[in-house]
């Protein structure tokens, strides 16, 4: 073995602590990256995969009833390259086992299977039988829910009668990838919410749809401009009851799918920057050390022929070695815990097999991402190192200039011991190398205070959206819209105690060439169960004229208030009016535009009729009250709170709960390296100092005291420092999970701060006892041989 690869693995097994110290930095970044990148690529793979092979439609209408004759028209759309016509009706379904009604989207599906647009993968099971209108499949994520197996039969209520449907296979749509009802609802519920395909000829038969449809999805020509054959398909389904075309992008499915791997592409970026940042700090930290103690030996090195390019390189190994092992630990780690989230999708994104998927290409990125982190930390010691003069080497530095402190020209030192005046002048006489220890912890406390700052978000945004936000107990949604009277009929039923109806309507808002789809909320201005608050979470009052909207949505429309926005009212007459915004809310959950419930039936053109009510009900009487439900085919949906929260807790809380987990353990390893990194390298440029200190009659004690007290006085001024950096660090964060499924407020706790503070103490003292054990150990006649 060549003589500098000999010294090369000696120096490492005499900075073992401080190497390993860095290597777990590296490796929790390129594990934070291969994690995140290699769940999106599985996602992102799996996803298109899915699409291209069961025929994922690219523009989808719904109309009341439209002719099938029609379909030869929109075919013949320049840029449509196929069209599917179906029927689609929600209709309330009866369980067994289970007190709560559900509700079942009913999808057409030919008598016999072939090759279609939103095509559906049977995972178990059979295709329904020819002449069987009483045979359906059903969605995997309901089966599993409400523990459904193929034989079982469950009723529904079809055009008002009860009637039996026998399960006969289990399948999966591109379409619900994530299964959700739609309108207010963004949140699965599997138990209350499934899909069930039934032939075409039985549900046109039962909804008075023989030879007509009220759905239908097209995919376009590779040419084709989606804006243009959207425009023309509204403009021939005018007149139909349509409810306004719209693209893929707006597919609810589509977009929740979208958002989350747009977040995870941010995680796979933003984290393992300041990761590695924190390590080529490190390194470059250690390597000046160690080009500092090894000036001697570099001269000599050059004195007997070794040149710029050997001495250059020896240390750069040095520094890849240390990358190379946290590479190695990093990217294994990265690939657990990238398969463990992969599977955590499976939860609530179905797909036939989401395959777990990390190339070859990805490990040599990492690889390569923790090489450059190391050329960057590394390359100003090694070049400092390689161009050393030989004479200039062989000579030890030149010693500090030593003057008196600030402490000193006060007259302030006779308040402080001799071991006290010696940390205050070594502090004050190093500033720059304080000031780059204060710096180091400082980012460390901000990684740990911003995974503790999700959950502290987390429990906020929950508290607001689920408890102050949306109060009432329970929320039907009717299949037509119907008088407002009904309230007072609601208000009859046993076991409601109060409840306030709504009136919705599906809506095109636009705004200069801004547009977005949604359900526009006409509401009960002195109602109680959906209150409206600003970001200060007070109370916002919803005037007689004008829309009130989310913050989000307004930031996608781009509208301030003031600003007129355009409303299109995509059902009934279809009015088309000009609104003023008159205001915004605050909502963590979804995107909504809310108005007086009287402004928008006179919008409307149409008498007081609401679409459904918020309930408070008394939870004695819930039975009871399922069971009428359950035999009102005018209602078309049943959502509680309850399982809305939970709903949330199960998706984005389990999601955002492992991420935090997996940042705060990562964020205890930086810590812990940074501090005793920071420690250990004190160690060792003041070895023979503190030698000195116990020779001249200083005890262990004593001199122990200098070194960590120097240390305790560093990190103590770090952790203010480091929270400030944590708050800056957690906005990001909050910037980053920003979408319009749900957005994570900028909340810090005063228990974060002091879990953040707690845990940085508590790696000092673990560190302080590391040190305290070396300095204990150190042999005072070979430290004092030494130049330094």
């Amino acid at each position: 073995m060549p003589a500098l690869d000999r010294k090369l693995f000696r120096d490492l097994g005499r900075l073992w602590g401080q190497a390993l110290a860095i290597a777990l930095v590296v490796a929790c970044g390129i594990a934070c990256f291969v994690m995140a990148q290699s769940a999106y690529n599985s996602l992102q793979l799996t996803q298109q995969t899915y699409y291209d092979r069961y025929h994922f439609a690219e523009v989808f209408a719904s109309v009341k009833r439209a002719p099938n004759s029609l379909e030869a028209r929109i075919q013949d759309i320049p840029g449509v390259a196929q069209t599917e016509t179906r029927i689609v009706v929600d209709v309330n379904l009866n369980l067994p086992d289970r007190v709560e009604p559900a509700t079942g989207r009913l999808i057409s599906i030919p008598p016999q299977q072939h090759p279609r647009l939103n095509d559906i993968h049977i995972s178990q099971g059979r295709y329904i039988a020819p002449n069987r209108g009483d045979e359906i499949l059903i969605s995997e994520a309901f089966a599993e829910a409400n523990d459904l197996a193929i034989g079982d039969k469950i009723g529904a209520v079809i055009n008002g009668r009860w009637q039996q449907l026998q399960i006969v296979g289990i399948a999966l749509s591109p379409e619900y990838i994530y299964e959700v009802r739609g309108g207010a609802d963004i949140y699965p519920d599997s138990k209350s919410f499934g899909l069930l395909w039934i032939s075409r000829d039985a549900l046109g038969s039962a909804f008075n749809m023989d030879g007509a449809f009220n759905n239908i999805t097209l995919t376009l020509s590779p040419q084709a401009r989606e804006v243009e054959v959207v425009n023309q398909l509204d403009h021939i389904l005018d007149g139909y009851g349509s409810l306004g075309a719209y693209g893929r992008s707006d597919q609810l499915s589509h977009r929740i799918i979208s958002d989350e791997i747009t977040s995870l592409e941010v995680t796979a970026t933003m984290l393992p920057t300041i990761f590695l940042a924190i390590a080529a700090f490190l390194l470059n930290i250690v390597l000046s050390r160690l080009v500092g103690t090894q000036r001697e030996q570099i001269g000599v090195l050059k004195a007997f022929g070794y040149g710029f390019m050997s001495i250059g390189a020896h240390y750069l190994k040095f520094v890849l070695a240390i990358i190379l092992g946290g590479s190695i630990l990093g990217t294994l780690g990265g690939l657990w815990l990238g398969k463990g989230l992969t599977e955590l999708y499976t939860e609530y994104f179905r797909f036939p097999l989401l395959t777990y998927h990390a190339d070859s290409r990805l490990i040599l990125g990492a690889i390569a991402i923790s090489a450059i982190a190391a050329i960057l930390g590394g390359v100003i010691p090694v070049h400092r190192a390689a161009v050393l003069p030989p004479a200039v080497a062989m000579r030890p530095e030149p010693p500090t200039e030593y003057k008196p402190t600030i402490i000193e020209k006060l007259g302030l030192q006779g308040l402080f011991s001799p071991s006290g005046r010696i940390i205050l002048r070594n502090l004050e006489r190093k500033p720059i190398q304080a000031a780059l220890s204060i710096l180091g912890v400082a980012v460390a406390v901000a990684i740990l205070m911003t995974g503790s700052y999700l959950s502290d978000a987390l429990n906020y945004l929950m508290d607001v959206q689920f408890r102050q936000v949306q109060r009432e107990d329970m929320t039907i949604v009717f299949t037509e819209p119907r008088p407002a009277r009904t309230r007072h009929e609601i208000a009859q039923w046993q076991g409601v105690l109060q409840s306030e109806t709504f009136r919705s309507v599906p809506a095109r808002l636009r705004h200069e060439h801004y547009q977005y789809r949604l359900g526009l909320t006409g509401i009960d201005p002195q109602g109680q169960f959906r209150r409206l608050l600003d970001d200060q979470l007070r109370p916002v009052r919803l005037p007689s004229q004008g829309v009130v909207m989310t913050q989000k949505l307004g930031e996608i429309l781009h509208l301030k208030i003031g600003d007129i926005l355009t409303v299109e009212v995509l059902e009934g007459s279809r009015p088309v009016r000009e609104v003023p915004v008159v205001g915004f809310v605050e909502e963590m959950v979804g995107v909504n535009a809310y108005m007086d419930i009287t402004a928008l039936n006179e919008f409307m053109q149409e008498g007081a009729t609401v679409s459904g009510a918020y309930l408070s009900v008394d939870a004695k009487f819930l039975k009871p009250l399922y069971e009428q439900l359950k035999q009102m085919p005018g209602v078309a949906g049943i959502s509680t709170r309850e399982s809305m929260l939970n709903s949330f807790e199960k998706i984005s809380g389990q999601n955002l709960k492992v991420f935090t987990g997996v940042l705060v353990v990562f964020a205890v390893i930086i810590t812990f390296s940074v501090v005793y990194n920071s420690a250990r390298i004190a160690l060792s440029e003041r070895s023979r100092e503190l030698a000195s200190l116990r020779i001249i009659g200083f005890s262990r004690q004593e001199v122990a005291f200098i070194l960590l007290g120097e240390q305790a006085i560093l990190i103590v001024a770090a952790i203010p420092v480091g929270m400030v950096f944590g708050y800056g660090l957690s906005a990001l964060m909050s910037m980053a999970y920003n979408t319009e499924m749900y957005r994570v407020p900028l909340v810090i706790q005063q228990s974060t701060y002091i879990f953040t503070s707690i845990t940085v103490l508590f790696a000092a003292a673990i560190s302080g006892f590391l040190i305290r054990k070396q300095l204990n150990g150190l042999n005072l006649v070979e430290v004092l041989k030494t130049r330094e």
